[in-house]
């Protein structure tokens, strides 16, 4: 998919075609979502509702819920919001229905770049581009002559000087909360120093000297960050960067238009954006998409009315009304200051997350187990070696190694 070129070309010529305040059509099917609670799917879910019978859960425990939810017959909800890594469990369970025959009827808007295709079907229709990068504050930088970190070691330097001024309670913050949060830290910084996490037989291949490199750089950081960094989700630090507590994290694209809320933040108009530090090789980050599926176990009026329902979420009237809230995939985006993140993010060579039913296992063996080594239970040969054994062992009962 070329994102890149996408973002940079700017906004597309589009008509919008009603006003910012209606939907295309009278819903009369009940239609319920399932989705993240940041501020995008805030947006597009409200969008959705003006198409009557409609409700929206906003849940970012959603990725824990999904799975059961769209196995029932009949499904509980009938629009999924999921992104690379939660659409996984959905395929393997095939609990969700190919969307061409509703785009080629109800998606005039959707276009090449949104359509996620699994062996020729489209599954999932992007709305969004996400990734973790630097945001920090200009006038920290600025009053101690701090140039923007391009690499992690830089980030450290930084830090350094940012603890010695005394300025912020903490210099960093860091979504290292024990499980999904930690373990996307590590395949992060494990991807930037280079690594690759399977051998072609699926074995696991993270016991090398890019592991113990990245397990040792997330401890360093750490020594900048609140001590009770393993309770620290994206809303932690999101509300730390608002309450004026930290200098700089490696946060989500979709938290940056939080900073300039003037109902919640106290540092509007000083929390920029960049790209991802660097580690040895690249960007130390992932490329994500998120979007929307429908249930394969609703019915085809269900069906039908939950993706008209969708493409009013994902038009480029919702666009228009919230244009900076994202990094939008949708017709009529036209990216600003909080796009540059994520657009220098993907110019460093950041690669999107490899998910896949070996790496959705992988990933939590690893938000289980890095923490033994920053709390110093453990070395990072044996921290390693305990997360590739927790690993091969989901593995082999899933039947990925044989």
């Amino acid at each position: 998919m070329m994102w890149t070129k996408l973002l940079l070309a700017g906004a597309m010529s589009v008509a919008l075609t009603g006003a910012a305040n209606a939907c295309g059509f009278k819903n009369t099917v009940p239609v319920k979502s399932l989705s993240a609670g940041f501020e995008a799917w805030k947006a597009v879910t409200d969008f959705m509702a003006k198409c009557g019978d409609f409700e929206a859960e906003l849940d970012q425990e959603f990725r824990k819920k999904q799975p059961a939810a769209f196995a029932a017959d009949p499904a509980l909800y009938q629009i999924g919001g999921v992104a690379n890594g939660t659409l996984v469990p959905l395929l393997n369970e095939a609990t969700i229905r190919p969307l061409d025959k509703l785009i080629e009827t109800y998606g005039p808007n959707v276009n090449q770049n949104q359509m996620i295709k699994i062996n020729g079907e489209t599954m999932a229709v992007a709305m969004m581009i996400n990734a973790q990068h630097l945001m920090y504050r200009t006038d920290i930088l600025s009053n101690l002559a701090i140039p923007v970190p391009k690499t992690y070691d830089e980030v450290l330097a930084a830090a350094q000087k940012v603890k010695e001024a005394d300025v912020v309670d903490y210099p960093l913050g860091g979504t290292y909360k024990t499980g999904w949060d930690l373990g996307q830290e590590f395949i992060n910084m494990y991807l930037g120093m280079g690594g690759e996490f399977f051998t072609p037989g699926n074995e696991p291949a993270i016991e090398n000297e890019m592991g113990v490199a990245a397990l040792q750089m997330m401890k360093k950081l750490t020594a900048y960050m609140d001590p009770e960094y393993l309770v620290s989700d994206s809303t932690y630090v999101q509300q730390q960067f608002q309450q004026g507590k930290i200098a700089m994290a490696n946060l989500w694209a979709s938290r940056a238009a939080a900073m300039d809320d003037p109902a919640e933040s106290q540092v509007v108009g000083k929390v920029r954006m960049a790209g991802a530090p660097k580690a040895a090789e690249r960007a130390a980050s992932t490329i994500w998409w998120d979007g929307i599926v429908i249930a394969k176990n609703a019915s085809d009026e269900e069906a039908e009315a939950a993706f008209r329902v969708a493409m009013n979420g994902l038009s480029p009237e919702m666009v228009a009304a919230n244009n900076d809230i994202a990094v939008w995939l949708i017709d009529g985006y036209k990216p600003g200051p909080l796009a540059m993140g994520v657009i220098e993010t993907l110019e460093e060579g950041a690669l999107p997350y490899p998910a896949s039913s070996q790496m959705g296992l992988m990933h939590t063996a690893l938000g289980n187990g890095v923490a033994a080594f920053l709390t110093g239970e453990q070395t990072p040969a044996a921290t390693l070696r305990d997360i590739a054994t927790a690993y091969t062992m989901s593995a082999r009962e899933a039947g990925l190694i044989k």
